[in-house]
């Protein structure tokens, strides 16, 4: 739901009715994980996906069909063998959808209305919802905000309330989306609970240092991947506003100390552009040794080995220079600079999702990997360049 929070806020505003449907669960191959979604308002309008096209047609029958009746519904859709033709997901994967009707006589409209709203500013916030249970509790909300105040409860339980709070202040405070079981005592609840918590935290930042003609393509990517991106060069001549209308911000100022008064966190994504020593060592210096997501820094191959030797002189470790990707990007065969920065891009997604670079073609790996195998598929990673 807060995938598309933007568009459902503006509906909430207007006062019109919608309904929501939410990916709680996925199994096997499936193309949008926990957390997608579609929504139908009360004039037949859709916003969003749940698979790319697979079931459209039929969650979009099931969303207004909770429009009229007024109550949530868990369906699960998957492949069919025996009609090639019938609701489901040729991929041959499993997917659960809950549907959540958003009337206005609804008792957490508001609730909703403000998560919509706190995601769509950009807010940290986190939303529970019963996605298996009791009917009766079936899509109810619990609002939770970055400080660990809340908005809404489950049936009066404060002891309920303070698990789930404290559930989706953990998976807010990494940004993830997923479900969390509760068990029959821990939840109050016969049969225990099931929830979805949606995260929506501020993008992550892109940090390009070089104003160069490969960093205005890759401004642009960034903005497409969904990142805030920031541009950072000592050249007040070069490091202008008519050369990257679409980056968030531009500073004027030396790399490294630019680097060491910014805000980082571990999402956050650090590209080199400048390719120049007196600008690469004191801030790759500084970036290594920051808890970021990705350090990657452009050059040849005879410029890595120096920036490598420089790097070293100044005392970085075995660890910390494995940290680094260089030369920045895959092997595309890039030559323009749109082309390169799509190689960079790629190395950042295969990085962030732990996938490995290599074409689909002949490989026999999951192409969409869960929440669990990018995490192992990183920490062994972290592992290797130890």
């Amino acid at each position: 739901m807060l995938d598309i929070a933007d568009e459902l806020n503006r509906w909430a505003e207007e006062g019109r009715d919608f309904a929501v449907a939410t990916v709680v669960a996925v199994g096997g191959s499936a193309p949008r994980g926990p957390g997608a979604a579609l929504a139908v308002d009360s004039r037949g309008t859709v916003v969003g996906s749940v698979s790319g096209g697979c079931v459209e047609g039929a969650v979009y029958d099931l969303c207004v069909q909770a429009l009229e009746d007024g109550a949530a519904v868990l369906e699960r859709f998957g492949y069919s063998d025996e009609d090639a033709f019938a609701v489901g997901l040729t991929c041959g994967g499993v997917i659960d959808v809950l549907v959540t009707p958003v009337r206005t006589d609804a008792p957490d409209r508001a609730r909703c209305a403000a998560a919509l709203s706190a995601a769509s500013r950009g807010e940290a916030t986190a939303v529970a919802r019963v996605a298996r249970g009791p009917a009766e509790m079936l899509g109810r909300l619990l609002l939770v905000h970055a400080d660990g105040s809340h908005e809404g409860g489950f049936d009066g339980v404060l002891e309920l309330d303070r698990t789930v709070v404290a559930e989706a202040r953990a998976m807010l405070a990494v940004g993830r989306t997923g479900t969390v079981e509760l068990s029959e005592s821990g939840a109050h609840c016969p049969g225990g609970l099931t929830l979805l918590v949606e995260s929506s935290v501020p993008p992550p930042r892109m940090i390009v240092f070089g104003a160069v003609d490969f960093a205005t393509a890759l401004v642009r990517v960034g903005k497409f991947l969904g990142y805030r991106v920031t541009v950072c060069d000592a050249r007040p001549v070069f490091a202008t506003r008519a050369r990257f209308p679409e980056a968030d911000e531009i500073v004027v100022d030396w790399p490294h100390r630019s680097l060491r008064h910014t805000e980082t966190d571990e999402r956050t994504v650090l590209c080199v552009l400048t390719h120049d020593a007196k600008f690469d060592v004191p801030l790759l210096e500084t970036a290594l040794r920051l808890p970021v997501a990705f350090v990657g820094a452009m050059g040849s191959r005879r410029t890595h080995e120096d920036r490598d030797r420089r790097l070293r002189d100044v005392g970085l470790t075995e660890r910390e220079l494995a940290r680094l990707r260089s030369p920045i990007g895959l092997d595309l065969g890039a030559r323009t600079p749109e082309e390169t920065a799509l190689s960079i891009a790629a190395e950042i997604v295969a990085a962030r999702q732990g996938g490995t670079g290599a074409p689909l073609t002949g490989t026999r790996t999951p192409i969409h990997r869960d929440a669990e195998n990018r995490a192992a598929a990183r920490a062994h990673g972290r592992h290797e360049a130890a």
